[in-house]
């Protein structure tokens, strides 16, 4: 078996200033890309057909994806061909008030495309559904919100934690406009998952830090050894199954995968400097009552 060595850093060579400046960059610029993406979009994140409805087509053609698209009057907002499977494709229209599914099935077989399945969410059915979705993640963060300030009961502590769970979050959403990836029911799950995650080392460094014996740099340092092995285990583990699932064309788990690595190096920087930096502040220089 092998074991995996978590180095023992100096944090004494940083000031809380220095450790808390770059995860706070990053969220600011995380920010500033959720904001400019709304202003030009009307939405910080690109929604998939599942919230915004649409049609979604299973062909099968020898013809190219250039050639699928040009075979129909309203661009596709995706043409993703099926591995495993020869000449298939899956092709999704975003919801538009001049097309309907039996006006792209009809384009796809005067193309000469083989028709194997079609589906469709009306636009008022993917509205509910981003609704609750959106309600779904406030009440997550919320209720983690209560549970940290439930644990520790001091400000600082607790704040920290929603702090470093907010950036977990904002931080990977504003990649996900980077790399083209849309906002799903699979990458809402995965977010919410990241919620878990970031809970689960936080509230394993505060504990260690406040509540167990010792001196702070030697807790903080037992911490590590805990966190950051089980997180990189899990990054680790979503990054294969992010590289397994784009090789089977599984879009899906593949941008659940990788929304999940983004998200969990995310949280190895907010715990490890930004968390760290204020409880070290706290524990040092704040006021404990």
């Amino acid at each position: 078996m092998v074991e995996f060595e978590v180095p023992e850093i100096d944090y004494t060579r940083y000031t809380n200033r220095q450790l808390a400046a770059v995860p706070l960059a990053v969220l600011a610029v995380a920010l500033a890309i959720l904001l400019g993406w709304y202003l030009f979009t009307g939405a910080p994140v690109e929604p998939g057909i599942a919230f915004t409805g649409g049609e979604e087509l299973t062909i099968q053609t020898e013809q190219s994806a250039e050639e699928i698209r040009a075979a129909f009057d309203q661009d596709p907002n995706s043409v993703r061909a099926i591995q495993g499977e020869a000449n298939t494709y899956i092709v999704e229209f975003q919801a538009g008030d001049d097309a309907s599914a039996s006006d792209f099935v009809a384009q796809a077989e005067s193309a000469g495309f083989d028709v194997r399945s079609s589906s469709s969410t009306s636009p008022s059915f993917g509205a509910d559904t981003q609704t609750e979705a959106f309600y779904g993640l406030i009440i997550a963060f919320v209720g983690m919100s209560l549970l940290a300030f439930g644990l520790f009961r001091t400000f600082v502590p607790s704040i920290a934690i929603v702090i470093s769970a907010f950036s977990d979050i904002m931080i990977p959403l504003a990649l996900m406009n980077v790399l083209g990836i849309e906002l799903t029911l699979g990458t809402v799950a995965a977010l919410l998952m990241l919620i878990g995650y970031s809970v689960d080392s936080d509230i394993l460094l505060n504990n260690h830090i406040l509540r167990r014996s010792g001196e702070f740099y030697d807790s903080t340092h037992r911490a590590m050894r805990t966190g950051v092995t089980m997180t990189l285990t899990s990054i680790s583990a979503m990054a294969v199954m992010a590289v397994t699932a784009t090789i089977f064309g599984i879009d899906l788990l593949a941008d659940i995968g990788l929304v999940l690595v983004l998200g969990l190096a995310a949280d190895l920087m907010n715990t490890y400097m930004l968390n760290l930096s204020l409880l070290r502040w706290y524990k040092f220089e704040g006021v404990k009552r």
